[in-house]
Formats: structure tokens, sequence, C-alpha cells
């Protein structure tokens, strides 16, 4: 563990130290380096937690999200390079320096095994992903943005902290490895029920589950470039994560939990699949087709079988990659024609050829094209949602349909039909940005030949 930790801390000296020529070219270069030594996590293992120390350890659960964290460091700075090349020197740094703070504290909160640690760099990834929207993030909403997302958050995880406690006075541990052998103490039900409640609130608002979304769509839609691939990618999947391992812990949930949180995760799913479709603005339409992919991901969580789990899993993963990728998308035509409007922004293919192909691929691993893993992910949690009860069908069943019409919808209005008079002279992609596109489809195509690395469970 502390060889891939300490490499990503002596990230911070390079920043500041390296040249203003090569800084771009270090810091992604050192990333990359550090991406590929995490892979070596993805190898099974015959033991329950591998890489165990006193706090942290990783298991089947936590594997690729930490690895999906390291890829995307280096994607996160490639994408930025071009909309900072005019800010001051001592700017670059210290936003490069923000998105590396954040990657400690992810890496803490997908591998601990002590629930107070755990509590905490879940928390404090909020305060660089704050920074970022607040002070690069491109209109004078993000500030209402950032206050949005910092009390929906801070709100909602006050009674987490409260019931870690309360575990803590009754059983006098934390650690995962031990509450997991500890018999769960009596207690009434109303209290099994209030402390579910509030264990789960926190990680249904940062999953985000439809009715807790709002702060979701101003945050990705103000941040900058790289704040919306850590939210689409990394942020949202800490509340799948927390779900996942809290949900294990606190032993069978009450049945009045169940229903309202299923019933609102697949009500969402369709929900936010119909406002997707009447959606002008392009980045508001992939933040709300997230709340979309991620109401499956809490029904999944919620059922707690082995196939909903490894379903949840997968999804999240591939949802990472391809959000992300549509997010990196839309930002290319931003910085040609300065606007995120569908209508404005209509008809680049014949301008972009290249990045027309590019479009093509990510709209099709987002509506589950076979053979992506995204299909894979969404038949797993549609069978298992299937089996626990039968009417699930006809929810999911639309919703897949929506997203598959809102995905086409996106694809036509912007690489199809005629071109906006005002658009004149183009810059032409470059091979950094194909880099980007490549280095986030890759993944995708590679894990459908092995998807038991990302299934969360050995198949």
């Amino acid at each position: 563990m502390l060889k891939i930790i300490l490499p990503t801390i002596m990230l911070l000296p390079t920043t500041l130290l390296s040249p203003q020529k090569f800084l771009w070219t270090n810091v992604t270069t050192h990333s990359l380096l550090i991406a590929t030594l995490s892979l070596q996590w993805s190898l099974p293992t015959y033991y329950p937690l591998k890489n165990m120390t006193q706090w942290t350890g990783i298991d089947q659960i936590s594997s690729p999200l930490l690895i999906l964290s390291y890829w995307l460091l280096p994607l996160t700075i490639l994408a930025s390079q071009n909309h900072l090349q005019h800010e001051p020197t001592t700017r670059e740094r210290t936003f490069i320096m923000t998105l590396i703070m954040i990657q400690p504290f992810i890496i803490l909160a997908f591998s601990a095994t002590e629930l107070m640690l755990f509590y905490i760099s879940f928390e404090a990834t909020l305060i660089p992903t704050l920074i970022l929207i607040t002070r690069w993030g491109d209109q004078p909403e993000r500030l209402s943005a950032g206050i949005y997302l910092l009390f929906y958050t801070l709100i909602s995880s006050l009674p987490l902290l409260v019931t870690i406690l309360h575990l803590h006075a009754q059983i006098g541990t934390l650690h995962l490895t031990m509450l997991k052998l500890t018999h769960p103490t009596p207690t009434t039900p109303w209290a099994h029920f209030l402390s579910s409640l509030a264990l789960l609130m926190a990680f249904m608002v940062k999953a985000p589950l439809y009715g807790l979304h709002l702060w979701l769509p101003k945050a990705r839609v103000e941040a900058p470039i790289a704040g919306s691939m850590l939210l689409a990618a990394l942020l949202l999947k800490l509340g799948g994560y927390g779900i996942m391992r809290i949900t294990l812990l606190t032993g069978p949930i009450s049945n009045h939990l169940y229903y309202p949180f299923l019933t609102l995760a697949l009500w969402g799913a369709l929900m936010t699949s119909s406002i997707c479709l009447r959606q002008t603005d392009l980045k508001s339409l992939i933040a709300y087709s997230s709340v979309s992919h991620m109401g499956l991901v809490i029904a999944a969580g919620m059922i707690q079988t082995h196939w909903s789990f490894s379903g949840a899993m997968t999804l999240m993963i591939s949802h990472g990659l391809t959000s992300s990728m549509l997010f990196c998308l839309a930002n290319t035509n931003y910085e040609r024609t300065h606007s995120r409007i569908l209508l404005l922004t209509r008809g680049l293919q014949p301008l972009l050829p290249l990045m027309a192909t590019w479009w093509l691929l990510a709209n099709l691993t987002n509506m589950a094209l076979p053979p992506t893993t995204n299909l894979m992910a969404e038949l797993t949690i549609m069978i298992a949602l299937f089996n626990w009860s039968t009417p699930t069908i006809l929810l999911t069943g639309a919703a897949s349909l929506l997203t598959a019409s809102y995905t086409l919808f996106m694809l036509l209005t912007t690489q199809r039909g005629p071109l906006p008079n005002y658009i004149t002279s183009i810059q032409n992609s470059n091979t950094r940005e194909h880099l980007l596109m490549t280095l986030h489809i890759i993944p995708m195509l590679l894990l459908i030949l092995k998807p038991e690395t990302i299934s969360g469970f050995p198949l």
C-alpha cells in the first residue's frame, strides 16, 4: 500500500519543483507510472484482505475502485491542460496540487478497514472538490453550486458520524474485520431502523439517490473539466461503495427502509432519463444521466445478493469511465464553440470527423451496447432485481429504453444537422485529446475480456 501512496504524495514536490516547460509532462508521466503500478491490485488472491496493514486493506470490492481512481488522475491532468494554459504558473501549480490532494483521501476512503478513518477521508474529499469548483469553475453560479454541494453532504453525513460513535459505544471497536465477527447487539426495532437510516443517508446523498440529487447537476455543470470527471468517476462511487460496505455490516435492513429507497432509486432512473430527453445543456444532460445509472447501483446495493453486488460493482466502474469520457468530449466542444447549449453546438461531424468517432463510441457504451461491460452490469442488476420482485422489470426496462433514446438524441444533436452560421472556423482536434479518449476507451474494451477483475466477486 505504501509503495503506491508514497509516490502519490511525491507528486506534490514534483509539481512544485518541475520547471514550467516540463510541468505538465512530468506530472502526467509520473501519475501514469503510478496508475500502471496500481494494476497489481487486480490480481486475484486467496485471502479476504490483501496488502493488510493496521488501518487499510484491499479486498474484491475496493480494488477495482482503487485502480479506477489512480487511472483517472493522469486523465484529469491531461484534460485540464488546455484551459489552464493562459493562467499564471503559480495558479497552474495550485490547480495540479489540488487535484493531487484529492487522491490520498479517495485512496484511504476506498481501502480503510476502520470506520472512523473511512468517515474522515470520505468527508475530506469534499474540501479539494469545493476548491476546484469555486475557484476554477467557468460561470458565476459556481459559488451557489459549491454551497449546494457542501450543505447537502454535511447535513447528510452528521447522522452518519453520530451512528458510528454509537456503534463504537455498543461494540467497543470500529474495525471492519472485528465488526463482521461481533453479534449485533439487541436493540429495539425503532433504534435499528434509525441507525440503518442514518448509516445509509450519507451515502444516498453522495451516490445520489433521486430526490437527494439536486446538488449534482449544479456542481457538475459549474465545475472545470477535471472537477466534472472526478465527480462523475470517483466521488459518486464513494456513495455506492459506502452502501455496499455498510449494508453488509448492518445485517438485514428493515422492510420500512427497503421499499422507499428501492422505489426512489428505480423511479429516479426513469425520471432522470426522461429529464435528459429535454435538456438543452450538454453537461447537464450527462450529469442527469449519472443519476439514472447510479439509481440502478443503489437499487442493487439494497438487495444485498452476490449477483446484485457484482452488477453494482461492474456498473460503477463502467459508468466511471463512460461518464468521464463524455465529459471530456463535451469539454472539447466547449473549448471550440464556447457554448454548452445543444442547439448552438450541433453538426460538428464534418468539421471534426475523428471526434465524431469518439462520440459514437462513448454513446454506444453509455447506452450499454454489447460487447461492453455496461451491458453485462445492467443485465446482472436487472436479473437480480427481477428475481427479488417481478414488477421491477417494468421500471428497469423503461429506464434502459429511455437511456437509449437520450443517448441517441445527444449523439444526433451534437454531430448531425446543419452547422450553425456563427461557426466559420474551428480549431482541429489534437493528439492530446485523442490520447485522452484512447485511455478512456481501452480499459472499457479490455475489461469485457476478463470481467471478473471488476465484478467485485470472483465469478
